[in-house]
């Protein structure tokens, strides 16, 4: 196994884990910088703790084939994550006929999108994990269905420029041994008539499922030692039916400012020959 082979076979156990264990590390390191500053009050957080922390509005769900993060608040993923290869793509054992979009029992029902919410929205219950990309069995299939991996999403988008961006990374599967898929909404900021900047996005249905304003999606092609990287943002609104791909590329910093996301953490730029198509220099 390759030097960055290793690190992107290790990758999603340490990205996840960090997430997964993130409130217990929070809690501890929190007592512990108290602690320190007041060694006589040692006991000083759980006093003021007794009750428990607040529950993070974000969680990690591991299916079958995809993970991904769950906001409470916003009633959506913050990013779902993939993996493909030509091996998993090229079994077809499912009927998308057979799966139907679906609550997601494993959210509270407080924070939980139903169908209801989506009905009359006038957006399409847009999968972020593809549908297409887990079609090696139904039952990896039918968790792409349930409603945390759906965002509401323009239909005229849907339908066309991102479903081709989707067949566009499904495609890298016939150059690349491995392909790292990371996606989800963005809500941008945009300036008023004064040129102050808001960020404003509109909630659907009773359980007000957040309208992201773009998508983002993130690539990392793996061919033996050689590592690529994609980054595109898409707005949600329709857009021309004849865009390539490539025409929303945009450079990996600015998805992460925006999202908060800190994508491949163990891959320094200089892992990767190219990023956006575009060789990276060295020394």
């Amino acid at each position: 196994m390759t030097r960055y082979s290793w690190k992107l076979a290790g990758l999603s156990a340490a990205f996840f884990g960090g997430s997964l264990f993130g409130l217990n590390m929070s809690r501890n390191l929190e007592a512990t910088s108290i602690s320190a500053a007041s060694p006589v009050n040692s006991n000083r957080p759980s006093a003021i703790m007794k009750f428990g922390f607040p529950v993070s509005h974000a969680s990690i769900k591991i299916r079958k084939n995809y993970i991904l993060s769950y906001d409470n608040r916003l009633r959506n993923a913050t990013w779902v994550f993939e993996h493909l290869n030509k091996d998993l793509l090229n079994k077809r054992n499912s009927d998308r006929a057979n799966s139907r979009f679906t609550e997601d029992d494993s959210i509270n029902g407080m924070f939980r999108a139903r169908n209801i919410d989506y009905y009359r929205s006038g957006y399409d219950r847009g999968h972020i994990a593809a549908a297409s990309n887990h079609r090696a069995h139904q039952d990896w299939m039918d968790e792409t269905f349930f409603l945390s991996n759906v965002i509401p999403q323009d239909s005229n988008l849907n339908q066309y420029a991102w479903n081709r961006l989707e067949k566009y990374v499904r495609k890298l599967v016939k150059i690349y041994d491995n392909v790292y898929i990371c996606t989800g909404p963005l809500y941008l900021p945009k300036p008023d008539e004064n040129g102050r900047l808001h960020v404003t996005y509109q909630v659907i249905g009773p359980g007000h499922i957040a309208v992201p304003t773009h998508l983002f999606k993130v690539v990392v092609c793996e061919k033996e030692n050689h590592l690529e990287m994609l980054s595109y943002i898409v707005p949600n609104q329709p857009v021309d039916h004849d865009k390539h791909p490539n025409e929303f590329l945009q450079p990996i910093e600015k998805i992460e400012e925006a999202s908060g996301i800190i994508f491949f953490d163990r891959l320094s730029k200089e892992a990767f020959v190219k990023i956006n198509h575009k060789y990276i220099k060295r020394g």
